[in-house]
C-alpha cells in the first residue's frame, strides 16, 4: 500500500468518524429532548373525605323544623322544602355546619372560618397521617371554594396551620361551582409538569355558613336542600420513587366551559331576591344545560378512551346526519367498554338519573354516586372523592381498573377527570365510610 493509498484511507476514516460522531450527538440531543419535554406521570398518592361529628347530623324532620322555627320562611315555601327534601335522594345522616344548627343560624365571618378550618385541617391532618408526608415537603398547593372567600385566604390559612415553606406555590380557586376539583386537579397536574420531585396538595371544598338562602324564592331554596357539609384532599406527586405506594394514576382531564352561551351562564347564578336576600338560584334549563355541556365534553373524551369499534360507529352516524342528511339517532358511545367505575357528581337525583340514562348505565354503576348522596349530600366539588371512597370501602378497584369522574358546574362547566389504578386499592385508615360501609347499598325510596 503505497502513501497515495494510505492518505484516501485517512480521509474515509475522517469522514466516517465525523459522520459518527454526528449522528451520535443528534441521537443524544434526541433523547434529551424527548425526556425533558415528555409528560411527566402524576401519581395519587391518597386522598381524604371528612366526615363531620354526629352532633352536625341532619335529619329531615329536624331540617323542616328548624326551618320553620326560623320564622323566615311562607308556608308555601316550606312546603317546597319538604317536597323537595322527599325526593332528593339524601337521607337522615347528612351534615350541616354548627352556625345552622343555632336559633337563629350564626352566620358570621367567624363561623364561616370556623366551618372552613374544621373541614379543611381535618382531612389534611388526616391526609398526612395515613401517608406520613411532611408539609413541609409540599411544593404545591392549590384550594378551591367557590362561595367563601376570606382575606387572607383559605390557601394562606393552610399555609399558617401546617407552616408549609416560604417558596411554595399556592393557589385558591373561587366561584368555580362544583366542578371546581377537576380543575384544581388539573392545574396541580400542569405544575408536576414544571416542578421536579415534589407534591401537591388538592383541597376541595364549599362553604355553607354564609351562604344559606333565607328567602321564599323557590328556584333559590333548592340549595339549601342539597348541600351539606364535606370536603376533600389529595395528594398529587411527580415522583418516580412514589408510584409503588400510590393508588392511582392521572390518564387524562377533559374540560368543557359553555360560559359563551348566555343560557348555560344563568343557569347556576348567585344573586338577591326582591327582598334583598342573597342565594344562588337554579333555572329550570339546568338539565338540558348540563346535557349539552356533557355531550361536548365526550366528544372529546371519547377518542381518548373508546375502543376503536366505538368510535367508528359513532363517526359513521355523525357522518350521515351532517352530510347526507339522513334523520339517524345519534349513536351513544359505550363508556363501559372504556371505564370500569363511574364517580358522577352528586349534585341530585335528577343529576344522576340523567347521565344513568344517557350514557346507558346500569343501576350499579351509579351505586356510588346514589349512596353518596344519601349518605352526605352534595358536598360539592368534593363529591366524586366520596364516591371512589365508597368504592375502594366495598373493594370493587383492583389494579388497571379505569374510574371517571364526571362533575358540573357553574359557568356552565362539565369536567372529567380519568384515572387507572396502580394496584387493588383499599381503603384509607379513618375513611368517610369506615362507620357505615356495611349498611350500604340501601333501598332508596322511589
Amino acid at each position: 500500500m503505497d502513501v497515495a493509498d494510505l492518505r484516501q484511507l485517512w480521509v474515509h476514516l475522517q469522514y466516517n468518524l465525523v459522520g459518527v460522531v454526528t449522528c451520535s450527538a443528534i441521537l443524544v440531543f434526541g433523547l434529551t429532548v424527548f425526556i425533558v419535554t415528555r409528560p411527566r406521570p402524576v401519581f395519587l398518592v391518597d386522598y381524604s373525605c371528612y366526615r363531620a361529628p354526629d352532633t352536625l347530623k341532619a335529619p329531615r324532620h329536624r331540617f323542616m323544623e328548624h326551618s320553620r322555627l326560623t320564622g323566615d320562611f311562607e308556608e308555601s315555601s316550606l312546603e317546597f322544602q319538604r317536597k323537595i327534601l322527599e325526593r332528593s335522594g339524601l337521607g337522615d345522616e347528612t351534615y350541616v355546619p354548627e352556625a345552622m344548627h343555632y336559633l337563629p343560624p350564626r352566620t358570621s365571618m367567624a363561623a364561616a372560618r370556623e366551618e372552613a378550618e374544621q373541614v379543611m385541617f381535618g382531612v389534611l391532618d388526616n391526609l398526612f397521617e395515613n401517608t406520613k408526608v411532611n408539609p413541609k415537603n409540599i411544593g404545591i398547593l392549590v384550594v378551591n371554594c367557590s362561595l367563601f372567600n376570606p382575606t387572607p385566604s383559605l390557601s394562606a390559612m393552610i399555609v399558617n396551620k401546617y407552616k408549609l415553606r416560604s417558596n411554595i406555590r399556592s393557589f385558591n380557586l373561587g366561584g368555580m361551582g362544583c366542578s371546581a376539583g377537576v380543575i384544581a386537579v388539573d392545574l396541580a397536574k400542569d405544575l408536576l409538569q414544571v416542578y421536579r420531585n415534589t407534591y401537591a396538595v388538592v383541597v376541595s371544598t364549599e362553604n355553607i355558613t354564609q351562604n344559606w338562602y333565607f328567602g321564599n324564592k323557590k328556584s333559590m331554596l333548592i340549595p339549601n336542600c342539597l348541600f351539606r357539609v364535606g370536603g376533600s384532599a389529595v395528594l398529587l406527586s411527580n415522583k418516580s420513587s412514589d408510584k409503588r405506594r400510590s393508588k392511582y394514576r392521572l390518564v387524562h382531564v377533559v374540560r368543557t366551559h359553555r360560559g359563551a352561551d348566555d343560557k348555560s351562564f344563568r343557569c347556576v347564578y348567585q344573586e338577591q331576591d326582591d327582598t334583598g336576600k342573597t342565594g344562588v338560584s337554579l333555572s329550570k334549563e339546568l338539565m338540558a344545560v348540563a346535557g349539552g355541556a356533557l355531550k361536548i365534553n365526550i366528544t372529546t373524551l371519547g377518542p381518548l378512551v373508546l375502543p376503536i369499534s366505538e368510535q367508528l360507529l359513532f363517526f359513521a352516524t355523525l357522518v350521515l346526519n351532517k352530510l347526507f342528511k339522513k334523520k339517524v339517532k345519534p349513536y351513544i358511545p359505550d363508556f363501559k367498554l372504556a371505564f370500569d367505575h363511574f364517580c358522577i357528581h352528586a349534585g341530585g337525583r335528577a343529576v344522576i338519573d340523567e347521565l344513568e340514562k344517557n350514557l346507558q348505565l346500569s343501576p350499579v354503576h351509579v351505586e356510588a354516586s346514589r349512596m353518596t348522596l344519601h349518605r352526605f349530600g352534595n358536598t360539592s366539588s368534593s363529591s366524586i372523592w366520596y364516591e371512589l371512597g365508597y368504592l375502594e370501602a366495598k373493594g370493587k378497584v383492583r389494579k388497571g381498573h379505569r374510574v371517571w369522574q364526571i362533575a358540573f358546574g357553574s359557568g356552565f362547566k362539565c369536567n372529567s377527570a380519568v384515572w387507572q389504578a396502580l394496584r387493588a386499592v383499599k381503603p384509607s385508615v379513618n375513611g368517610a365510610w369506615e362507620d357505615c360501609i356495611d349498611r350500604y347499598p340501601v333501598k332508596l325510596d322511589t
